[in-house]
C-alpha cells in the first residue's frame, strides 16, 4: 500500500510539472517578450492562454503536499525543515505571481501594467527554479531524517542549482510548444512562428543542460547515480527520444502533436528519478516502508484520492476542452494586445 501511495504521489508530481510547469514557462516568455509595444501580442497570447487555467493547475501541488504530509509525515517534516528556505521562496513566488497576474489585468496605467507584469514574469522563473533545487537536493541525499540539517546550505550545491536551471528551461520549452498551439488555434500566424522558434531554441538549451546535469549526476558517488546508471537508464533514453521528437515536430509545424511528446519527455524523466531513488524517500536515510504512516491511514488516503480524482479529472478535462475550443475568451487577442501596448485595460 505504501508503494501504491508513492506511485500516486509521483503521478501528482508529473501532473504539476507538466501543467503547472507550462504556466510558469509562459511567464519566462512574458519576461523576454520585449518592450510594451513589441511584446504586446506575445503577452496578449500568454494572457489568453494562461488566464482560464493558471490557478487550476495548483490543484496538483496541493494534492502532492497533502499526500506527502498525511502518508509520509517523517519525510514531510524532514524536507520542510531542511529545505524551508527554497520552499518558502517558491511559495512566495507562487503568491507574487498570482497577485501580479491579476493586478496587471485591471491596471489602468501602462507603468503599473509593466510593473505587475515584471513581478509576474520574475516570479514565474523563481518558482520552478527553487522547486528544481528542492527536488535535486532530495535526490542526491542531502536531506537527512529529522531536523538535523535545518539551516544548512546543502541546497546550494552545484547539482541542485543546475537542476533548478534545467527546471526553468523545461518549463519554458513546454510553454513555448503550448503557446505555439494556442497561436495556431487563435489564427495568429505571426505568433505561431514567434513561439515555434523559441520552442526550438529552448529545446536545444534544455538538451545541453540535461546532458550536463546527467553527466554530473552519473559522476557522483551517490545512490541516485547508481540507479540512473542501471534501472532508470532506459527511461532516460526514452525521455531523450521524446524530447527530440517534440523539437522535430514543432519545427515541422505540428505543435499539437509536439505537445504530447514534450509532456511525455517531462513525465518519463520524472519517472526515471523516482525509479532511480526507489525504495528511498530520502536517499539513503529513509525508505518508503520506514517513512510510511500506518496501513489504515494509507488505505484511507488511497480511497479519498480515488474519490477526489473521480471528481477532479472530469472537471479539469471539461475546463481544458472548453479552453481549447476557444469558449472561455471574453476578449480578442487584438483587444488584449492593445491594452498591453498602452491602451485601456479590457474589463
Amino acid at each position: 500500500m505504501a508503494d501504491v501511495v508513492v506511485a500516486v504521489l509521483f503521478l501528482g508530481v508529473m501532473a504539476y510539472a507538466i501543467l503547472g510547469g507550462a504556466d510558469f514557462g509562459s511567464g519566462f516568455w512574458d519576461l523576454t517578450a520585449g518592450g510594451a509595444e513589441r511584446g504586446a501580442r506575445p503577452r496578449a497570447l500568454i494572457e489568453l492562454a494562461v488566464g482560464p487555467v493558471w490557478e487550476t493547475n495548483h490543484t496538483w501541488l496541493i494534492f502532492c503536499l497533502v499526500i506527502l504530509w498525511t502518508s509520509f509525515p517523517l519525510a514531510f517534516a524532514s524536507i520542510m525543515s531542511t529545505l524551508f528556505i527554497p520552499l518558502t521562496l517558491a511559495a512566495f513566488g507562487i503568491v507574487l505571481r498570482g497577485s501580479s497576474f491579476a493586478f496587471r489585468k485591471v491596471s489602468a496605467q501602462l507603468r503599473y501594467r509593466r510593473l505587475f507584469g515584471a513581478f509576474f514574469a520574475l516570479s514565474s522563473v523563481i518558482t520552478p527554479f527553487f522547486f528544481g533545487v528542492v527536488a535535486a537536493t532530495i535526490a542526491i541525499g542531502n536531506v537527512p531524517v529529522g531536523n538535523a540539517a535545518a539551516g544548512d546550505r546543502g541546497w546550494l550545491s552545484a547539482t541542485a542549482v543546475s537542476v533548478g536551471l534545467l527546471a526553468v528551461g523545461l518549463c519554458a520549452f513546454t510553454a513555448a510548444i503550448l503557446l505555439c498551439r494556442d497561436a495556431e488555434r487563435l489564427g495568429a500566424t505571426d505568433l505561431v512562428e514567434h513561439f515555434r522558434l523559441r520552442a526550438i531554441g529552448a529545446g536545444v538549451v534544455c538538451g545541453a543542460l540535461s546532458v550536463a546535469v546527467l553527466a554530473s549526476a552519473l559522476a557522483s558517488d551517490t545512490y541516485l547515480a547508481a540507479g540512473l546508471k542501471g534501472k532508470a537508464m532506459p527511461l532516460l533514453i526514452v525521455s531523450g527520444v521524446a524530447a527530440i521528437a517534440a523539437i522535430v515536430l514543432v519545427a515541422r509545424g505540428r505543435p499539437g502533436t509536439s505537445r504530447l511528446f514534450g509532456a511525455a519527455a517531462v513525465a518519463v524523466v520524472l519517472a526515471g528519478w523516482g525509479i532511480a531513488q526507489y525504495p528511498y524517500l530520502l536517499p539513503t536515510s529513509l525508505t518508503i516502508d520506514q517513512g510510511a504512516a500506518p496501513t489504515s491511514t494509507l488505505q484511507a488516503v488511497f480511497v479519498i484520492v480515488v474519490v477526489a480524482l473521480v471528481i477532479i479529472v472530469p472537471s479539469l478535462g471539461l475546463l481544458f476542452r472548453l479552453d481549447q475550443d476557444s469558449k472561455l475568451e471574453i476578449e480578442s487577442l487584438d483587444e488584449v494586445a492593445a491594452a498591453n501596448a498602452g491602451g485601456e485595460p479590457v474589463s
